[in-house]
Parts: structure tokens; sequence; C-alpha cells
């Protein structure tokens, strides 16, 4: 006796049924909650600074993604390879060992020409358990009007308690400093490193 051919309309009929009952059978799926933006805010912190200088956002970018542009306002000597991953080191004492004279091993994550930049960063050596973490800058550059830049720093990534809470202490007195170099340095002209380099060539020379 010949089959019967399998009738389409039955075969798609087992399937819904099929699928029905491996639905019911499922636990449902929790919701997915929207971000609570108060919720972050309160939980995630972070240290926020600005300020307005008196050139174009290119040049103030300039500034942030070259050698010349770090020895210029932030510290005596840097490593600064412009591109994603590449280095972004600030070396405030250059006559320390390596591995201790400042930002060290710091590296580019993202960069948006002549609108932001981000990078990698660590404590200070007198914080070794904090400096052996890193956390996250990201520094964007806002037009404002003819000449003028504002340059706005929000630093993440914090740990709690512990040297985590130092290292924040830190960063939250010195990152203000940071930008008022930066203005005076499109004010007055960069910054005269000599007198500090003296004083870190002594210290290293009394340790």
């Amino acid at each position: 006796m010949k089959p019967k051919p399998f009738s389409a309309v039955l075969f798609i009929g087992v399937v819904l049924a099929c699928s029905a009952m491996a639905a019911t059978a499922q636990p449902a799926a929790a919701p997915v909650s929207a971000p609570d933006s108060k919720q972050n805010s309160v939980t995630e912190r972070s240290i926020n600074a600005s300020v307005v200088v008196k050139a174009s956002p290119s040049e103030v970018y300039r500034v942030f993604t070259t050698a010349d542009g770090i020895k210029s306002f932030f510290a005596p000597d840097a490593v600064v390879e412009a591109r994603v991953d590449g280095l972004f080191e600030v070396h405030m004492n250059p006559f320390a060992e390596p591995g201790m004279k400042g930002a060290d091993g710091m590296r580019f994550l993202a960069l948006d020409p002549n609108k932001m930049v981000s990078f990698t960063w660590n404590a200070p050596p007198s914080l070794p358990e904090a400096r052996k973490q890193r956390t996250v800058v990201i520094i964007r550059f806002i037009e404002r009007g003819a000449n003028e830049t504002e340059v706005r720093l929000h630093h993440v990534g914090w740990g709690d308690g512990g040297e985590w809470d130092k290292a924040y202490s830190y960063l939250s007195r010195a990152w203000p400093n940071v930008l008022a170099n930066l203005q005076k340095r499109f004010t007055g002209g960069p910054i005269d490193w000599k007198p500090w380099l003296e004083q870190m060539q002594r210290s290293s020379k009394e340790q």
C-alpha cells in the first residue's frame, strides 16, 4: 500500500504546537531595565573639572596629542603616540627609575580629532597598591567662541577604600592645577621647567 504524502498544512500545525509547548515549558525571561542615570550618579564617583582657554579646539587637541604640547604645560618630559593604544606617558620626574617617573605606561584609548581624547591613568608612586590599577580619563574640547575652547575633564573607574581613596583625593586636587597650567600656557606661554628639574635632580641624588 502506497503511503500518503505528508500534508504541508499538518506539518505547519505540528511545528506551531511544538513551539507553543516549548514556550510554556520555559520560564519567562526577566525584563531588561533601562539605565538609571540617577542611580549611576550616586554609585559611580568621578573627578570632573573644566577650564576655558584662549585657543581653538584644534590647538588644544594638538597640545594633548604631542610630546612638545604636553611638555608645554603638564610635565617636563613625555612620550606621546597619538593613536589608539599608543603610549601616553607623562614624566613628572625624568630622573626617576623607569616605571616611577610619573604616568608610566599609560595609553590612549580613543581619539576624536579636535573633539576628544581618552587615556588610561594611574596613581602616583607614593601609592604603590593603587598604582597597579588603571583608571580612565576623558577630555573633551568644546568651541565656546572666537578662539576660545572649553576643556572638560572626566576621570572615572575608581575603586573604594584604602589607597583608592587616597589616589582619588590626590587627583581631585591635581587635575584642576593641570588645567590651570593649560590655561596659562595659552596666555603666558609654555612653562619653564628648569627650576623643577633642578629640584627633581637633587631629590633623585639624595635617594
